[in-house]
């Protein structure tokens, strides 16, 4: 029996590809170019539907490339495709040239009638509650989006593999193959339930952070990097204990916390509205927060979609603390 994934590929029934070397003739470009659709994409279906072709003739091409160049380009997963090591080289080695040919020729993203979507990667928190907010009204003009969201630094990796065309970074990327520009500063602030700020009574500031050790801690990761930063640099001190709740999602954490759940540090923009209503209380106010920056990024050299320099514009527009 065959089992097949939403793109159509038949993962138990397909026949193995050949284990030698990529050949001597030279890769039909239409057959890369393809490749290239499916690889910044993630998906076959995505692909055919970027490049204006059905999905089984994408499927087909991409199984032609990979008998000629006698390697697997794609792991396929239930949704969508993972690339191989050979497709993270290759689209290394033919990015650059394939999409300044296209361009040359009048058949790049900029001169296709309407531009191709703008493939934008982030923290899935900030994305949700400032970046995608803000980007409405461009939406609303016509800008298509394609939103994916993760940690910083495999972000990056995909960024400059092509995978996106703008990237939030948590962290200003190292070397010189990307172009970073400070996009919005972070304050993180210490937060509890109304009812655990009652119990405290004002003493973090008066006694310390150990007041703290006999209240659930909530947070989003077992190594606390949030929550260290804020000890660190407010109460000039190390964080020494362990989270009662860890959740890989700030906004979880937001919702555990509101609700009774411990405390925590949240950045300010994200727990603004529960800070307003009340349904969240800082446990301490200090004239020197910590402060993370995030970064716009984008690869270089890339020809420019007018719609990838639309967004760029108009979050940068926003200022430093929207």
């Amino acid at each position: 029996m065959t089992h097949r994934n939403p793109d159509g590929l038949g993962a138990a029934s397909d026949p193995p590809l050949p284990s030698s070397p990529a050949r001597s003739s030279p890769l039909d470009l239409n057959l890369v170019r393809t490749f290239l659709a499916v690889y910044r994409s993630g998906s076959f279906t995505a692909a055919g539907q970027l490049l204006g072709i059905s999905q089984p003739t994408v499927t087909t091409q991409v199984r032609t490339l990979e008998r000629q160049a006698g390697r697997e380009l794609f792991a396929r997963l239930p949704r969508g495709v993972a690339p191989t090591e050979y497709a993270h080289d290759l689209a290394a080695r033919v990015m650059d040239p394939l999409d300044a040919l296209m361009a040359a020729t009048g058949h790049g993203p900029a001169t296709e009638g309407a531009a191709a979507p703008v493939h934008l990667a982030g923290p899935a928190e900030l994305l949700c509650t400032r970046v995608l907010p803000a980007l409405a009204p461009l939406v609303a003009d016509g800008v298509q989006l394609r939103v994916a969201t993760g940690l910083t630094e495999p972000l990056l990796d995909e960024l400059r593999a092509g995978r996106h065309d703008l990237a939030i970074a948590t962290s200003r990327p190292r070397g010189r193959t990307l172009t970073a520009v400070p996009l919005l500063d972070e304050e993180f602030v210490l937060v509890a339930a109304p009812a655990w700020a009652e119990r405290l009574d004002g003493r973090v500031t008066t006694e310390g952070p150990g007041v703290l050790h006999t209240i659930p801690l909530v947070t989003y990761a077992e190594d606390l990097p949030i929550a260290r930063r804020y000890w660190r640099h407010v109460f000039d001190r190390r964080l020494t204990r362990r989270a009662s709740v860890t959740v890989p999602d700030l906004r979880g954490v937001l919702s555990a916390v509101t609700a009774g759940a411990g405390f925590t540090v949240l950045p300010r923009y994200l727990c603004q509205a529960e800070l307003a209503s009340g349904a969240l209380v800082a446990l301490h106010e200090t004239d020197d927060p910590p402060i993370n920056t995030a970064y716009l990024v984008q690869r270089p050299g890339l020809p420019d979609n007018p719609h990838t320099t639309r967004v760029r514009d108009h979050l940068l527009r926003l200022g430093p603390t929207w």
